[in-house]
């Protein structure tokens, strides 16, 4: 690896701007203890939004609206966002957030519940989007459920897919690290989607379901 690879990575981690009122819910998300996605990540969540003109999106894991606003950005005007957390005080934040941000009440349904619980009773082919953020031992889960919420062509987006490293360190062997290496494997050779796995914040695994 050439020296100069960390600088870049870190200028393209804050190539774009982040908005105040983003700002302001990430300092919200940090007090509260719920890490919210870097400002590479947000960017990348807000092009994959644009980019497939997502009307209908799930986010499983609300934390404070960091990403939900992300993505919100990107969507279209009549796009929803559907966003699902078990804490009830981080969801509070993000629609203190959403609000801030003057995005109309009837674009988001913010629902508390475990998000397994809530996503199957969400109807198949619907969605253009999904977003995975929320428990990481219950990933290989949510991508089962996202799979089937997914329209052809819609866009599965999952969140920590190098986790701190550790992905990456074949000699890394705790119960986290050894699912989210055998989920990102597996999505690769899934003849259902076309992956990739890009190193912007903690690695965000692309997958478009064919």
């Amino acid at each position: 690896m050439s020296a100069q690879k960390p600088a870049s990575w870190a200028y393209a981690e804050d190539f774009v701007i982040e908005s105040e009122v983003v700002q302001a819910a990430r300092r919200r998300g940090e007090e509260l203890g719920c890490t919210p996605v870097g400002v590479g990540v947000g960017a990348a969540l807000r092009m994959v939004a644009a980019a497939s003109a997502a009307r209908a999106v799930v986010e499983i894991g609300t934390g404070a609206g960091v990403s939900g606003l992300w993505m919100l950005e990107g969507m279209p005007a009549d796009g929803i966002l559907t966003t699902i957390d078990i804490d009830a005080e981080h969801q509070r934040a993000a629609r203190e957030a959403f609000s801030a941000a003057g995005v109309a009440h009837q674009r988001t349904r913010v629902i508390q519940g475990r998000a397994l619980e809530v996503l199957d009773r969400m109807t198949d082919g619907a969605y253009d989007l999904v977003l995975v953020d929320g428990e990481k031992t219950e990933y290989p889960d949510y991508v089962v459920q996202a799979t089937r919420l997914l329209r052809s062509g819609g866009v599965m987006v999952v969140d920590n897919m190098l986790w701190k490293d550790h992905v990456a360190d074949p000699t890394a062997r705790d119960e986290v690290t050894r699912t989210l290496r055998d989920l990102g494997k597996g999505l690769r050779d899934d003849v259902r989607f076309a992956t990739s796995l890009l190193p912007v914040g903690d690695g965000l695994l692309v997958a478009v379901k064919r």
